[in-house]
């Protein structure tokens, strides 16, 4: 479902995350929007109750080194969840293509080999005033839906019993 067809900011849980560490990587890349996605994540994670101490949040430069970023963090204490902020704006050129489904395809397997929720809270729209409708404009803020998806993440991780199995590289 597209932005255009409904705004997810509004959506809520009641799962309590007060016990939880969460990490977001968020890129400096198009700061205005991605500061705007970082900060209503935050505020989301706050509302649900993560402690401060319970939160770490790095910038990298650029959406491409989000995974990276991600992966820095799952190191970290006992992180129950990475979110990933970023924002790639189309250009005249395909980088954006292939910025976006190298991002995709390794936040994707990094959550997949490290059994941990790594959320893509990374916008890819056609024009400025897109991401902007998307960072608190007219389609609410996604870094507020990634923070939501996170919480849901982890209690669905926590409610499922989990065996201790490898895939691809630790």
């Amino acid at each position: 479902m597209s932005s255009k067809d409904k705004n997810l900011s509004s959506s809520t849980t009641d799962l309590d995350i007060s016990d939880k560490h969460i990490g977001i990587v968020w890129s400096k890349w198009n700061e205005d929007i991605t500061s705007a996605l970082k900060n209503g994540c935050i505020k989301t994670l706050t509302k649900h109750g993560i402690k401060k101490d319970a939160l770490t949040v790095i910038e990298v430069p650029g959406a491409f080194e989000l995974p990276y970023g991600a992966k820095l963090l799952l190191g970290q204490k006992q992180m129950h969840a990475v979110i990933c902020i970023g924002c790639v704006i189309k250009g005249e050129t395909k980088h954006d293509e292939y910025i976006n489904k190298t991002v995709a395809q390794s936040i994707s397997m990094l959550s997949l080999t490290a059994n941990k929720p790594v959320i893509y809270g990374v916008l890819t729209p056609n024009d400025k005033q897109q991401a902007l409708d998307r960072a608190g404009g007219k389609y609410g803020n996604k870094g507020d839906e990634a923070a939501i998806t996170a919480i849901q993440m982890i209690h669905l991780s926590d409610q499922l019993p989990q065996t201790k199995q490898s895939i691809g590289f630790n």
